[in-house]
């Protein structure tokens, strides 16, 4: 059962797709954050989704919201695909511990030993405003998140 909304959002410190540490409390009075957890890189379903945040990533990421996606590939496989594809938002290792953050989120399928589709949008307070969760064939709509965010921003 993915975090409830209401809820303070579990802090994390993951790794980006440059080997750079990213904390989520770091943007806590700053900006608020759409958290996106996806299966793996390199999969349709989920390059369809990064596409659709890369092609809109000013409604994603601009002076009162951030983007972070997160899965359990490795940085290296992360750094592979955002050069491939052109996604110039982190993407974030959680490989270590396997799914950790995924877990503490209440999204790790842990059948398959990945992430399922969870969303969450975290207000500047740290406090989760948006969360659902599809399972790993199961494209979201993005229009949720937007209005989501709107919402979180106001």
């Amino acid at each position: 059962m993915p975090v409830e909304v209401g809820a303070e959002a579990p802090d994390f410190v993951l790794k980006d797709q440059n080997n750079q540490e990213v904390r989520l409390s770091d943007f806590r009075g700053r900006r608020a954050v759409l958290l996106v957890f996806y299966p793996l890189a390199f999969t349709g379903t989920c390059q369809g989704e990064l596409r659709e945040v890369q092609d809109n990533l000013d409604e994603y990421a601009n002076d009162d919201v951030q983007v972070l996606t997160v899965s359990v590939d490795s940085v290296y496989s992360h750094k592979v695909w955002a050069d491939r594809e052109g996604y110039r938002f982190p993407m974030l290792a959680d490989f270590w511990p396997h799914g950790g953050v995924a877990q503490a989120y209440g999204v790790f399928n842990d059948t398959a030993g990945f992430a399922n589709r969870g969303t969450f949008v975290i207000d500047q307070a740290g406090v989760v405003r948006f969360a659902e969760m599809n399972g790993p064939g199961e494209a979201r709509d993005q229009l949720a998140w937007r209005k989501a965010i709107a919402e979180a921003t106001a």
